[in-house]
């Protein structure tokens, strides 16, 4: 009779998971308006179809369609090597933005502050009432 841990691999180590890590898949400009095209021109009923055929989602055909829109969409060939060009901030900007933080944080701290003071005013007002209540009142008579 064979044990259990005979008969299947160890889950924990390595070579357990026979399957290679699934690799991201990089779509083509042409490839990429060419769906768009034909998405756009098929009747409603059957846009999930060439979507479920092309194993695409809708935000795939959504986002390449913003991008066609905004003109960063072209027929040039994709390099997967490539990293993303994104437009770098200029110095103003970097400051801008270092400074909107800075100054959120600062209007929070003065928040908490304004809070703490008023809690503390109001605790002094209940004290000196109390110290107050305590010189008037007369001591209990014993008889």
């Amino acid at each position: 009779m064979s044990t259990p841990s005979d008969d299947q691999p160890n889950p924990t180590t390595p070579a357990a998971d026979p399957a290679p890590r699934p690799s991201r898949r990089v779509f083509t400009a042409e490839y990429k308006l060419a769906i768009l095209t034909e998405y756009e021109n098929a009747p409603n009923g059957e846009k999930g179809a060439i979507l479920r055929r092309e194993g695409l989602y809708s935000s795939h055909v959504i986002e390449w369609a913003r991008a066609r829109d905004a003109g960063t969409l072209t027929h040039r060939p994709a390099d997967p090597a490539a990293p993303s060009k994104r437009p770098k901030k200029t110095a103003e900007q970097l400051e801008l933005e270092e400074l909107r933080r800075r100054n959120a944080k600062l209007e929070a701290d003065l928040t908490k502050t304004k809070l703490a003071l008023d809690i503390m005013g109001k605790a002094h007002a209940l004290l000196e009432e109390l110290s107050e209540s305590a010189d008037n009142a007369t001591p209990p008579t014993t008889s």
